[in-house]
């Protein structure tokens, strides 16, 4: 039974999400993902100018004259979301947690999905795959959704990025629009990114709070692993340690990055300060634009 607040709490992020979702974020979410597939439709006869790959050569020998298939764009796109719920998604230095920001997105998609009357499918994962709800249509769907990526407890103590792509490649038989949510504290990911990156049309939607990339200068601190439950006492009033935090953080980002790009999968960032539309819809836009070079 959830409590009142988490109610308001789910209903706080339904309607944001429904308010985002604009005639041109929409509109942008259609324009990225037109033309995702071609599904066959009928054949007819062969006419001069038809396409000699898409002669149907069965048909053909039966009827003694060239047919040529007719294929049709896919109407339906499925959605999968896959959102991390480690222990580390449960930080936020700003007030709003890692795990929220992420609920909040996956609402969007959802909507975006719902209003293009495309299925929409959760994976819930932390060091394993913690829930799987199946691809449905419907706003009382999209509830569920929400209710799950922001009520969630994650029961494991680590991010296994692999086992939740090995369960999306398990559950989503047909090519699908694949959104995995998470901050990647991770590792030996590598071969189950790209094998579901070449089946599916896969996007690694990065989730960070500053504090992750800057530490500020309050004295000595200690800090501790979410996942490992490990404590380090740091200096942050040295200048020295905050520029080696700083310069970490910006080799794990240049090296995420380059997995991702080598895997062939699309990537942008979010994070517990900002809007998480405004990068949903610069990455859109990119998208639309790299169909058209």
């Amino acid at each position: 039974m959830l409590s009142p607040e988490i109610i308001q709490q789910i209903k706080k992020v339904q309607f944001k999400a429904g308010h985002l979702v604009t005639t041109a974020l929409a509109g942008n979410y259609l324009s990225a993902f037109k033309g995702r597939g071609m599904e066959f439709d009928e054949v007819r006869e062969y006419v001069p100018g038809d396409d000699v790959r898409l002669i149907d050569w069965n048909v053909t020998a039966r009827m003694s004259q060239p047919y040529v298939k007719v294929l049709r764009e896919e109407r339906e796109l499925t959605l999968m979301l896959m959102v991390d719920v480690s222990p580390s998604q449960a930080y936020g230095s700003s007030g709003r947690r890692k795990q929220e920001v992420a609920a909040e997105l996956a609402a969007v998609l959802a909507y975006l999905a719902i209003r293009n009357n495309d299925k929409v499918g959760l994976i819930v994962f932390s060091d394993h795959v913690e829930q799987y709800i199946p691809p449905k249509k419907g706003r009382g769907h999209v509830w569920n959704i929400i209710r799950a990526v922001l009520t969630h407890k994650g029961a494991g103590r680590r991010t296994d990025i692999s086992g939740a792509l090995e369960s999306l490649l398990q559950h989503a038989g047909r090519r699908s629009m694949c959104f995995l949510i998470s901050d990647f504290w991770a590792s030996d990911f590598d071969k189950q990114l790209r094998l579901a990156a070449r089946r599916h049309d896969l996007v690694a939607v990065r989730v960070s709070d500053p504090r992750e990339h800057e530490l500020p200068d309050v004295g000595m601190v200690a800090l501790q692993d979410s996942e490992t439950g490990d404590f380090v006492e740091v200096d942050t009033s040295d200048s020295r340690v905050r520029s080696a935090y700083h310069k970490a953080a910006v080799v794990r980002e240049k090296e995420l990055l380059g997995q991702l790009r080598k895997a062939g999968v699309g990537t942008f960032a979010i994070d517990t300060v900002a809007s998480v539309t405004e990068p949903l819809v610069r990455y859109l836009r990119e998208r639309e634009r790299r169909r058209y070079r």
